[in-house]
Parts: structure tokens; C-alpha cells; sequence
């Protein structure tokens, strides 16, 4: 595959946060609205769907085979089947207007996750992170960053000198400094900025880093995929034929193929007549590996 084709038609509502689980060798994803886990083995074809009880934005994998999943009210511990284990904490901001996003560990473990301020009416939204080693249980979730409408495109440079999030109504890539030991971050920067135009909104959305360092952005409504160099420049752009992707992940044996998540609902008649793959999983092979996802601590 040389272009980003479609593997898996799922029809999704709100396709999200792909990620490999190269144990396994499946690709899990959510559909935010379902809402739903699935599980995708690219080998078979098969695509198994486990029901979640709330709507879930995120998860990464835990150490234990397990997953750790932000929904709407809350973080929460998941078994290797899906199942809910327990709550971890709440969701800090009001779930009425607010649910988890987007979000990813670091290299320690800690899970890094953002908020969607729904309205899209108060910049009520932020960035957090979830240390399950923290010492008091109210100290395990920290917010690192403000002020945001919606949180996305959570991810960290190979050498873990920076960790990098969107806010995607806003057309803006930041960047901070991250020093690795301690999870404390610096100053946001405005790194990469999206100027959008009459017939193209393509913003930010999520987003995933190769094993040279370079971001590659999904841009919801744009109809494409970024590949963005750790200078800030934008330098490979790869269309599909679905308007609104939303995330990018490696994987594969060899983690050169990327795939990417996409959404339909919401999405005007024509365009889902014109692109009718809309939410389902696309894929293609890449000259570049991507990492392999670091796995929560959480038990």
C-alpha cells in the first residue's frame, strides 16, 4: 500500500486513538459515540467490538495486558478483555459539558490525557496527567495545561525532551519541554499553526511520532494526514478519501504501517456520498518506523 486505503469499513461514528498492541499484533480503536473498544486483527480481518458504558475519548495499554481508558466522568482500569475494573479518578471538570479526549503514556508510564469542552464556550478544557505511583490518590491527577477548547494530538519526542498536544478548533500545535524524570513540563509553545481556508478547515487533530522524530497530525476536515519535521515544518501530506480523519498510529511486525482512524457522523449528506469509507480504518505502508507505544503502570 502505497496510499492510505481502507482496511477495515467500519462505519464509525467518531473513530479514534488507534493504537498497536505488538503482543498481540492487533490494532485497538474506539469509536467515541458508540460507544465502543474494538480490537482489529489486520492478519484475519476480524474487528471485535466491546462495549463501553460510557463515552470512551482514549486508552493506553497497560503493563499487565490490560488498558487504562479516559472516559466521561472519569480514568478508568480496564481487564485484557475490556472489562471495567475500577475507577482510577474523576474526570476533575463537569462531565455534563466535559469528557476525556485524547491522550497517550510517557516513557515512566504516566498517562497523559485532555479534556473537549463541549460547548466549545469557555476554554474550560485542559491537559492532565495521571501518575499512578503518586503518593496520596488525590495527587495522581495533575493538570499541566489550560485554557483549551479541545484537547488533542497528545505525544513525546524519541528523546523525551518534549511532549507535544493540539488544540484543535484553535489550527495549533504546541510544544513544551518535558523533563522525563519528574512528568514537569515548561512554557507552552505555539509550535506548528494551521491557517484554514474557504474550502479547506483542516486542523490538528490526533496524532502520533515516527522513530526519526517527526509528527504526523491527522487534519480533521481536511481530508489528510501531516507528516510534520521536529523543526515545525510540514513536509509529506497524504490524502484519503475520508474528510475527517482524526488519529494516526504505527504498527505492523515491522511498525511501518500507519494507520488512521476517521469519523462520519455528523458529516453533511454529499460528503458521505462522495466519500462513503468515512469512518472506518485506513492504512498505509511507510519508509519510517514508527515507536513502540510505552504501556501504563496502572494495576
Amino acid at each position: 500500500m502505497s496510499k492510505l486505503e481502507c482496511v477495515l469499513p467500519a462505519a464509525a461514528a467518531l473513530g479514534e486513538c488507534p493504537r498497536w498492541d505488538e503482543r498481540r499484533g492487533k490494532l485497538w480503536w474506539v469509536d467515541i459515540q458508540a460507544p465502543a473498544l474494538h480490537g482489529f486483527d489486520p492478519k484475519t480481518g476480524e474487528d471485535v467490538k466491546i462495549d463501553m458504558p460510557e463515552n470512551i475519548g482514549c486508552f493506553s495499554l497497560t503493563e499487565n495486558g490490560g488498558f487504562i481508558a479516559g472516559m466521561r466522568t472519569g480514568i478508568f482500569l480496564l481487564d485484557e478483555h475490556g472489562k471495567v475494573v475500577r475507577k482510577l479518578c474523576d474526570n476533575p471538570e463537569n462531565p455534563a459539558t466535559s469528557r476525556f479526549n485524547d491522550g497517550r503514556c510517557d516513557a515512566r508510564g504516566r498517562f497523559w490525557l485532555g479534556t473537549l469542552d463541549e460547548p466549545k464556550a469557555g476554554n474550560n478544557a485542559g491537559l492532565y496527567r495521571y501518575d499512578s505511583r503518586a503518593v496520596s490518590g488525590k495527587d495522581a491527577l495533575v493538570r499541566v495545561d489550560a485554557g483549551l477548547l479541545t484537547s488533542n494530538g497528545m505525544a513525546f519526542s524519541p528523546d523525551n525532551r518534549y511532549c507535544y498536544h493540539s488544540d484543535t478548533p484553535r489550527f495549533t500545535i504546541y510544544r513544551h519541554t518535558l523533563d522525563i524524570e519528574t512528568g514537569e513540563v515548561g512554557p507552552r509553545e505555539d509550535w506548528v499553526k494551521f491557517t484554514p481556508s474557504d474550502t479547506d478547515r483542516g486542523r490538528p487533530d490526533g496524532a502520533s511520532v515516527d522513530s526519526e522524530g517527526y509528527y504526523w497530525a491527522a487534519l480533521y476536515e481536511g481530508g489528510r494526514i501531516a507528516r510534520i519535521s521536529p523543526e515545525g515544518k510540514v513536509v509529506e501530506e497524504h490524502a484519503l478519501a475520508a474528510r475527517c480523519p482524526t488519529m494516526c498510529a504505527f504498527g505492523g511486525d515491522d511498525l511501518r504501517t500507519l494507520y488512521v482512524t476517521t469519523a462520519r457522523k455528523g458529516r453533511p449528506d454529499d460528503e458521505i456520498a462522495r466519500y462513503p469509507q468515512s469512518g472506518g480504518v485506513f492504512a498505509m505502508r511507510v519508509p519510517v518506523p514508527g515507536l513502540v507505544e510505552p504501556r501504563s503502570n496502572a494495576a
